[in-house]
């Protein structure tokens, strides 16, 4: 048997090119990472906190593994900037959503006012909000923890706006009295119960249908001073 019989053969030709890895173009260090982060949403929003990890975002953004690794240290690195970031931009929105309340208002117009933002708030940004009304999978505690505190901040900003209500509220025309931190309390959670619907349940509660109930309710409640 010669030499040449033992040496295996390649089962490619050598002119044929090598199937390579699709290119990930080239972005900026920021930009790279505002994509990685928007992959780690995509996947927790339509697959839950189990099914997250360093190849799922790779593979939604299209990269690399290395490339992950060179935004994010770790997974726990990646998740607390999507964290930090989603934590910011839904506090903000939710602020945004609520009317100035230092100038003059009608009680039941206002209400009506930041019912009609929120529904605007939640068809912009979906994801965000079903992961902090409706989360799916399981939940880590360092995220339940941020969530219960923004939700507090915000339920006493509109606890705040409820004793300025009841305050500017003089004469027989008064209602019976009204305990403004069970109130903000009940506001809230009925807000995240119609905002869960929304996310799920699309289309069973008219915007208008809601935004005209909450008119009469709070004119009931906190009727404007004449």
């Amino acid at each position: 048997m010669s030499y040449a019989a033992k040496v295996p053969t390649s089962s490619s030709s050598p002119d044929r090119p090598r199937k390579r890895r699709p290119y990930a173009p080239r972005l900026p260090f920021e930009q790279r990472r505002e994509q990685l982060l928007d992959a780690a949403l995509f996947v927790i929003a339509n697959d839950g906190y189990d099914r997250i990890s360093i190849d799922a975002v790779a593979t939604r953004a299209g990269v690399a593994r290395s490339v992950v690794y060179g935004a994010y240290e770790n997974l726990d690195a990646l998740l607390h900037a999507l964290l930090d970031r989603q934590q910011a931009r839904a506090f903000g929105r939710l602020l945004r959503a609520m009317p100035d309340p230092n100038g003059p208002y009608d009680p039941a117009e206002f209400a009506a006012e930041a019912v009609r933002r929120m529904s605007a708030m939640l068809r912009e940004d979906p994801d965000t909000w079903r992961l902090i009304l409706a989360p799916p999978g399981n939940m880590p505690a360092a995220v339940r923890r941020r969530i219960d505190a923004d939700r507090e901040r915000f339920r006493r900003r509109v606890e705040g706006w409820i004793s300025r209500a009841l305050a500017a509220r003089t004469g027989p025309a008064s209602a019976p009295h009204l305990d403004a931190g069970v109130l903000a309390h009940a506001l809230v959670a009925c807000a995240e119960h119609f905002g869960v619907l929304a996310l799920t349940e699309p289309g069973r509660i008219d915007p208008a249908l809601l935004i005209g109930q909450v008119r009469v309710i709070m004119g009931v409640l906190l009727p404007r001073e004449r």
